[in-house]
């Protein structure tokens, strides 16, 4: 609290870290303001088979929380619904989850961050609050989904591969903006490429790429195929003439020729070699090596890693 104190403020907007939305922020404050809240939490409708993983509040009609309980039982949930519009109704969105988003007025944020003894906001802090303090519900019902897993956050990235995709980073209204790095224009050649986002500085000579993302300075050797796939891309080119055939079995930084690779997460800087092959799904169980990683049968290679000519997963 140190830190945030040398700042003079009069609310603190607190976020999640491993989310995926689009909100206006200055319309949750403002409707914190108006309401002379000390806490406003974000709420999502959820239905009754997510609503045991998050934090569910109940909230009367101007809003106002006034139960909270965490990750509830379903034997619970009959007790915890609110109102919600009609069209979360007909989708059965009828419980209310906090998102992990708070606006905290700053008196009440440092009186709370004095005991010791709470650590966590939706076990601890919003529930004892609760009985004292003016809590309101901020709804949001647009496009939201938690990527702090494989399986959420490989769902997230090739969705921005559909026509018009839930998070649009084509809206004008509602830009996404990234860091600069004044890379070359991606080269593709002999490619078939269907619901494909490539990105700046690639080099891309395989056969087909379907639904899949591929990430910065990607180099994708002759014959390769990918699909349902993310490829986070390099931090830095490698020249041909630099590599060193006793170094990294040879392999070239990024994907060789003839591979295929179907359901998987490429990481950074990963050498994979000629004849390659990763098909990823739900034959393959959970399980880790130093090389890769699979989860809900989404194939992960490691960052760095290397994997030899021919090598199959």
């Amino acid at each position: 609290m140190q830190h945030f104190l040398n700042y003079e403020f009069d609310y603190a907007l607190i976020l999640s870290g491993d989310q995926l939305y689009q909100m206006d922020f200055n319309e949750m404050i403002e409707a914190h303001k108006k309401a002379g809240a000390a806490i406003t939490i974000a709420s999502l409708p959820v239905v009754a088979k997510e609503a045991s993983e998050f934090g569910i509040l109940k909230a009367d009609a101007e809003n106002i929380i006034t139960e909270f309980i965490e990750k509830p039982a379903p034997s619970l949930l009959p007790d915890w619904t609110s109102n919600v519009s009609e069209e979360m109704q007909r989708e059965g969105k009828i419980y209310l989850a906090s998102m992990g988003i708070y606006v905290f007025n700053r008196e009440l944020l440092v009186e709370l961050m004095k005991d010791k003894e709470t650590k966590d906001f939706g076990k601890e802090i919003i529930p004892q609050a609760i009985q004292s303090q003016k809590v309101l519900s901020f709804p949001y019902e647009g496009y939201w989904t938690d990527i702090g897993n494989i399986d959420s956050f490989y769902e997230a990235n090739l969705g921005l591969t559909d026509d018009i995709p839930q998070f649009n980073l084509f809206d004008n209204m509602k830009p996404v903006y990234t860091r600069a790095r004044l890379l070359p224009p991606s080269k593709i050649s002999g490619t078939q490429l269907e619901k494909t986002v490539v990105s700046d500085g690639c080099i891309i000579h395989a056969s087909r790429i379907e639904h899949s993302v591929i990430g910065i300075r990607s180099r994708i050797g002759k014959g390769t195929t990918i699909a349902h796939s993310y490829i986070m891309g390099n931090d830095y080119y490698q020249n041909l003439n630099e590599i060193d055939t006793n170094y990294n079995n040879g392999t070239v930084l990024g994907i060789g020729e003839r591979c295929h690779l179907n359901n998987c997460i490429i990481d950074k800087n990963v050498h994979i070699g000629n004849d390659v092959r990763i098909n990823g799904g739900k034959h393959l169980p959970d399980y880790n090596t130093d090389l890769y990683s699979v989860k809900e049968g989404i194939v992960v290679v490691k960052k760095g890693a290397v994997l030899p000519n021919g090598y199959v997963i």
